[in-house]
């Protein structure tokens, strides 16, 4: 088992949290104190990893929104910080990378080595061939692209070939390698909940990354329902603007703290599962 999902079961099952805080940091929308700052994003996502990290399963930066600044260091920093305040949360670098031959390796490398990234978002468009740099490193989780959160995803992505959807065979072939590299987890939008119960039978017990929940409007308790696995466990809903902008100047990273402890609560409603850190009334043990 690979260390990313071993970490990712430890955060599920010791903070009862399946919430991934997306750090996609806009800098027109960054408090006004903090943008003449040096490294302005990385001090935004300080603030906002300190706050939130104790309600998080897991922190997903989205690769652009510092790549197109030239802010690529305070990605690694962000990274960083986080290995180094809060090193029993995963990150998943969201980053759609997919291509063949040295080029996938370089990705691969770019992500987990130059980053220290503990998982990637990947694209199976070209095949798994593609892919496999990145399931080389065992240690390492790969998130396939399955059915995106977007409303143009079906465009390809439903399309029928033998009668089953493009997504599903995505998710088929995921399941056939998942025995061999149990790092391999897929994304499927919450805004398509009966796609997240397809996905979950044809995945099994394999990770799914929910985004779509928050500002794009989709369903968390729907999405619950279709996603959870067995253990009621398995899917890491990821949530970003929704927190990362509950407040304004003065409070981003308390207001961040509260939008992101009420969103593990409303998911752990759901679960009907006590949060970490209370009762079980059960045993009488505290679960935290």
């Amino acid at each position: 088992m690979s260390d990313f999902i071993t970490s990712l079961k430890t955060r599920w099952r010791d903070r009862r949290s399946l919430l991934c805080i997306g750090l996609d940091p806009d800098a027109e929308l960054l408090p006004t104190s903090l943008r003449k700052h040096r490294m302005p994003l990385f001090a935004f996502n300080r603030e906002i990893v300190d706050a939130t990290a104790r309600w998080a399963c897991a922190f997903k930066p989205q690769i652009a929104h510092y790549a197109a600044l030239g802010a690529e260091e305070q990605l690694a920093q962000t990274i960083a910080h986080i290995k180094k305040r809060h090193p029993g949360i995963p990150v998943i670098l969201d980053a759609k990378r997919g291509d063949i031959g040295a080029t996938a390796a370089m990705y691969a490398r770019e992500i987990f080595e130059r980053y220290g990234a503990d998982a990637a978002t990947l694209n199976p468009y070209l095949g798994f061939e593609a892919l496999a740099p990145f399931f080389e490193y065992a240690d390492k989780g790969a998130f396939v692209l399955c059915r995106t959160s977007n409303p143009g995803s079906g465009e390809f992505q439903a399309l029928q070939s033998g009668g089953v959807p493009l997504a599903h065979h995505v998710a088929m072939r995921a399941a056939e390698m998942h025995s061999a590299h149990p790092n391999i987890g897929l994304v499927v939008g919450a805004t398509w909940p009966g796609e997240i119960a397809a996905v979950r039978k044809l995945a099994g017990e394999m990770p799914l990354l929910i985004p779509g929940v928050g500002a794009q409007g989709g369903d968390l308790q729907r999405a619950l329902a279709a996603g959870l696995n067995a253990d009621g466990e398995g899917a890491l809903i990821n949530v970003s603007r929704a927190i990362l902008y509950a407040g304004g100047d003065g409070d981003f990273a308390e207001a961040a703290a509260r939008a992101a402890e009420n969103f593990y609560r409303e998911i752990n409603s759901h679960r009907r599962i006590p949060p970490a850190g209370s009762q079980n009334s059960a045993s009488g043990r505290s679960v935290g």
